[in-house]
């Protein structure tokens, strides 16, 4: 499987914590919570709170293992005042990713975990997003009773489709709130060895199951897929290539074909959702660290042409890993760091993008979380605001759903530039200080400086 960039794990490790779920608190506006202890596995009766119902939800990001709420009590308080200050729309897995297995054995649920989780984002009033994936054991060959997290990637068993499809309605009924879906995550387990392709066949069946369950619980849910990594190789590199290409590279025409499989033989979608990385398959950048997030815009303006649909970014990632395919990459700066998301964020939004989710990199308790969105909840003095989600909140706020933004000119071809009527971003790509012209007027701005204007 391809691993990404950024700070992001592997999902062998994603074992979900046992800690004692937290209490239900619920804001006013929130009608109903998932049902918890002896009941848990019930289903939840209510009224959904008044969150977009659209297919767009703006920027937020990805709950991981490690998030807001577990750790010591303080810091859990501090990053839940962090999050309910600056509501963003926040995507949590069914099973992994902090996420215990949801049915152990046929019939017997477990919803502690998602219970908490989902609370979390109802009192902090962020727009919940849950992503189908990953399948309890027994449904891909697995025994029943038991989770094997390094089996987490595996795709459940055809015979089992319809009943993955079957959870999917049962979560769909506990959290009628929840009005957003995606289902599974990268194709995880779809690859055919044998063909050396993947199998799109397989995950259109079972997303088909998948919508089709959703929708008869309630037709008014957004459902959206296929959620591809949209892999891609160096100018001059014919692996795999296709005619989706830009400076930075071309899309690999496997994906491509899985792609459009998908779309010719899909039951219906409210939204596209894809995830990929600035960077090639081998860890590479074209032409340069910062110019190579073109591909955000590129890809982002084919996708929306071939589909109709509108456009997620489920996850991106615009920094190699340490220890990547290439060896060990230097370390960024998180001003640079900051700097690179800006950059891509404004060219997703560019190529027509209206949603996107960061995958949020939280540890478990070291003082150091580069790309974080807030210090680790594990420390007594955890739970506080960094860059990263200082930069996310403010671009969910200026560029809404109901928000067009467009790229534009600044006069200097390392200072992108992102505006609306109400706001622009300009960012200096470039370590050194530079000019930008927004609205006839002169900035200069610092090596790596992400400036806001208000235009209103």
């Amino acid at each position: 499987m391809r691993r990404h960039g950024g700070e992001r794990r592997s999902t062998a490790l994603v074992i979900a914590s046992g800690a004692t779920a937290l209490a239900l608190l619920l804001v006013t506006l929130v009608m109903c919570a998932g049902p918890g202890g002896r009941d848990r596995d019930r289903d939840a009766k209510g009224v959904a709170p008044p969150h977009p119902t659209g297919p767009a939800v703006g920027w937020g990001f990805t709950h991981t293992q490690f998030s807001a709420d577990r750790g010591a009590d303080g810091a859990t308080e501090r990053a839940t005042r962090l999050l309910a200050g600056s509501p963003v729309p926040q995507n949590q897995h069914i099973m992994g990713w902090g996420a215990r297995n949801p049915e152990p054995s046929p019939g017997r649920y477990d919803f502690a975990d998602l219970d908490r989780r989902l609370a979390l984002i109802r009192r902090t009033g962020g727009t919940p997003v849950v992503t189908l994936c990953c399948a309890p054991d027994w449904m891909k060959g697995g025994r029943a009773g038991s989770t094997d997290w390094s089996a987490l990637e595996k795709a459940p068993d055809s015979a089992h489709y319809a009943d993955f499809a079957a959870l999917a309605g049962k979560i769909a009924r506990r959290y009628p709130d929840v009005r957003h879906f995606v289902v599974w995550n990268e194709f995880k387990g779809f690859f055919d060895d044998a063909k050396g392709r993947w199998d799109s066949e397989g995950y259109t069946r079972l997303y088909n199951l998948t919508y089709r369950a959703l929708k008869k619980v309630n037709d008014a849910v957004q459902v959206g897929g296929p959620y591809l990594v949209m892999d891609s190789y160096l100018p001059g590199d014919d692996t795999h290539a296709s005619r989706v290409t830009g400076p930075w590279g071309s899309l690999d025409q496997r994906t491509v074909d899985a792609l459009t499989y998908w779309n010719r033989h899909k039951a219906g979608a409210d939204f596209l959702v894809v995830d990929g990385s600035s960077y090639s398959k081998d860890d590479r950048y074209a032409p340069d660290e910062f110019t190579a997030a073109r591909k955000f815009a590129d890809v982002g303006r084919w996708l929306r042409r071939e589909t109709g649909l509108p456009l997620w970014w489920a996850e991106w990632y615009v920094e190699v890993a340490a220890g990547g395919a290439r060896g060990r990459a230097p370390a960024w700066s998180e001003r640079k760091r900051v700097a690179a998301h800006a950059a891509a964020l404004i060219e997703m939004a560019a190529g027509g993008a209206t949603s996107g989710f960061y995958w949020n990199p939280e540890d478990e308790g070291g003082g150091n979380c580069p790309g974080c969105l807030w210090s680790s909840t594990e420390r007594d003095d955890g739970g506080r605001e960094l860059p990263m989600f200082t930069l996310l909140s403010r671009f969910s706020r200026a560029f809404p759903p109901t928000a067009r933004p467009r790229a534009f000119d600044t006069g200097r071809a390392t200072v992108p530039g992102l505006a609306d009527d109400r706001s622009a971003l300009v960012v200096n790509t470039s370590d050194r200080a530079g000019t930008a012209t927004v609205d006839g007027r002169q900035l200069t701005l610092a090596g790596y400086e992400v400036r806001w204007v208000d235009r209103s």
